[in-house]
């Protein structure tokens, strides 16, 4: 099969997202790394490029009612909904996560001293993410709404502080990068969120809410890199 002309990861993932399970199957990190193509995640993790395609195919080829098409929606209604959905995911689901890992740490935390690195890591995460989320809500997604309304209303457009949109997501996907690392780790930490033979009911619900908490970050951070971020800098090309 022919692949030197395959879109990037990111791409396949905006077009359809039920290709992340097969990029996820892989080991493949569509969210942080999605502006890699199938040629260079191949041959770096020695994956048969043709036989990944053929999966990736066999996905998209299956119908969907239930497909959102997040490339169609206006930015700022991507950003409303990235605020009101994954934002507020975040910060309703922190304070339990760390709650249980607190307490995992303290009943079993002699026996898997790995626990306390988790918690460090999570706890480190929350705290970083906190931040991120409150400059893209108070600095990014603002800029992004005031060129949506500029351009509705043909409103005279003035520029902000930080010059163009692409330093703030520069340094979003920066951040992004370094909290796909953290959860990498965490995932290795934790056997890829699978407890041991001697977890309670407390360690099983902890470990799958972070296996939840990592998938939700993994859409958030896709719908941002991958979509509302390239369409920003491509909108914001009409006020140069």
């Amino acid at each position: 099969m022919e692949t030197t002309k395959s879109p990037s990861i990111g791409s396949f993932v905006a077009n359809d997202y039920r290709t992340a399970a097969v990029f996820q199957k892989y080991g493949i990190d569509f969210c942080c790394k999605g502006c890699k193509s199938i040629e260079e995640v191949c041959e770096n993790k020695k994956i048969n490029a043709g036989q990944l395609l053929t999966e990736l195919a066999e996905v998209t080829g299956q119908p969907d009612n239930q497909l959102t098409d997040f490339q169609s929606w206006p930015l700022d209604l991507l950003a409303d909904y990235i605020e009101k959905k994954h934002h507020r995911y975040i910060e309703e689901t922190t304070p339990s996560l760390k709650q249980f890992l607190d307490k995992l740490c303290k009943v079993h935390g002699s026996n898997h001293p790995e626990l306390f690195e988790i918690t460090k890591e999570f706890n480190v995460s929350a705290e970083e993410l906190a931040a991120h989320m409150k400059k893209e809500e108070v600095v990014l997604f603002p800029y992004i709404r005031q060129m949506i309304n500029s351009g509705n209303n043909k409103e005279q457009f003035s520029k902000q502080g930080f010059g163009t949109v692409r330093n703030p997501i520069q340094m979003m996907m920066q951040e992004h990068d370094a909290e796909g690392q953290r959860f990498r780790k965490i995932s290795e930490l934790s056997n890829n969120y699978n407890p041991p033979d001697d977890g309670c009911t407390t360690y099983r619900v902890a470990f799958s809410m972070l296996k939840e908490f990592e998938t939700d970050l993994h859409l958030h951070i896709h719908l941002e890199n991958n979509i509302l971020f390239p369409g920003s800098i491509e909108m914001e090309k009409e006020f140069i």
